[in-house]
């Protein structure tokens, strides 16, 4: 018999809209449940609306995973269905024999809120947001482990831990595998460090943008900036770049990347440990094709979001002055507090002030393994143009 949370009358609507947070100003009645623990959603007339994961010390009161107004069961077999549901999914849209690295679980996106699982070939990364996900993770491992996945890795952020609740650290679950592992992306390979990586080891959000990119990349001088480990160099000389050069201010990245670039035997490469900023400011004018403005999230909090429209205003500036006349500029933002129309006028302000004729060609985003539940906007994370510049 599960606890019930109850809502305030006329604060049902978002939930029979089927989104799937409860936020603390909604709550009319708590339940005494333990942070993480199962609970039922209740209408104000004592309605069944749903089934979800309760955090009192959140404002994110309840993160609902099930919506019905039926008794059902919340077991182990639940569990595997849900993820093996999204993991058939992928199945649709995932050439295996060419891509062994997609994210299998999105949160809420796969209707599982709290989760990230990412796959790096036979090695999947689990990534805990919330302490109701760490309560049933055995249950997640089993189910990993029936689809074929040996080594598990769970993976959880400090400040998870402290705002959640979350008592779980990085640690191997299954089966430790030496870093880095390789694993595949488009016949790419790549070294991958799921335990002292960025994120879960890799952006696997950007697969499809880089395929765009190394289509357009024959006999072009490239420049990607926030490199990381290399993912759009590499597509970019796969695709027959003249010149490509990788930009980070990490030398650990750029050390990772240069190890990228020799285990595909590339050549035609070159690496700078640099701030990107700088390096834009002061590359040649009129020398490169494309250039990927790829940035971290500049806005981790809403009140940070005037500054980071600054940051990405100016950085898009740069790029815009100094890219070849007739060239192109690849730019995100992966900022959840940036939405893409906020991004689009960044944009335009950027080449505005540059007094330049600027052109959207593409609206890009983030690829079909990762989903967006489309009752709940907050998934589309990743905002990005391709522009071409006059």
């Amino acid at each position: 018999m599960f606890k019930q949370i109850i809502l305030k009358s006329g604060r049902e609507r978002s939930l029979i809209n089927r989104h799937p947070w409860v936020f603390s100003g909604a709550v009319k009645e708590l339940p005494k449940a333990s942070n993480g623990e199962i609970i039922e959603v209740l209408s104000n007339k004592n309605e069944l609306l749903g089934y979800g994961f309760f955090s009192p010390n959140s404002q994110i009161t309840c993160r609902v995973f099930e919506f019905t107004n039926e008794i059902i069961s919340i077991n182990k077999k639940f569990w595997l269905k849900k993820i093996e549901a999204a993991f058939e999914l992928r199945k649709q849209f995932i050439n295996q024999t060419q891509t062994n690295i997609f994210r299998l679980a999105h949160a809420e996106g796969d209707f599982f809120p709290g989760v990230i699982i990412d796959i790096y070939n036979k090695t999947a990364v689990c990534q805990i947001l919330i302490k109701g996900v760490e309560l049933i993770k055995e249950d997640i491992f089993y189910a990993l482990n029936k689809l074929g996945f040996a080594n598990i890795y769970l993976k959880t952020k400090q400040n998870t831990q402290l705002l959640e609740g979350v008592s779980e650290g990085n640690c191997w679950i299954a089966e430790k595998t030496l870093m880095p592992l390789t694993a595949t992306e488009n016949e790419i390979d790549f070294y991958i460090d799921v335990e002292q990586g960025q994120k879960t080891g890799f952006f696997i959000d950007q697969r499809e943008n880089r395929k765009m990119l190394g289509k357009l990349s024959d006999e072009k001088n490239v420049l990607n900036t926030f490199s990381y480990s290399g993912g759009f160099s590499l597509y970019a000389l796969k695709g027959g770049a003249k010149c490509v050069h990788s930009v980070d201010s990490s030398k650990d990245a750029i050390e990772l990347c240069n190890k990228n670039v020799e285990l595909n035997n590339f050549k035609n490469h070159q690496s700078f440990t640099e701030d990107c900023f700088l390096f834009l400011k002061n590359c040649q004018e009129n020398f490169y094709d494309i250039i990927v403005i790829d940035p971290p999230a500049f806005a981790k909090h809403s009140r940070s979001v005037k500054n980071a429209a600054r940051g990405y205003k100016n950085l898009n500036m740069l790029g815009i002055n100094k890219i070849k006349p007739g060239g192109l500029i690849f730019t995100f933002s992966c900022s959840q507090h940036i939405d893409k129309d906020l991004f689009r006028k960044i944009i335009f302000g950027a080449a505005a002030d540059c007094k330049k004729n600027v052109r959207v060609l593409r609206q890009l985003s983030q690829p079909d393994d990762h989903p967006i539940n489309i009752f709940h906007p907050e998934g589309e994370y990743l905002k990005g143009l391709l522009l071409y510049v006059e």
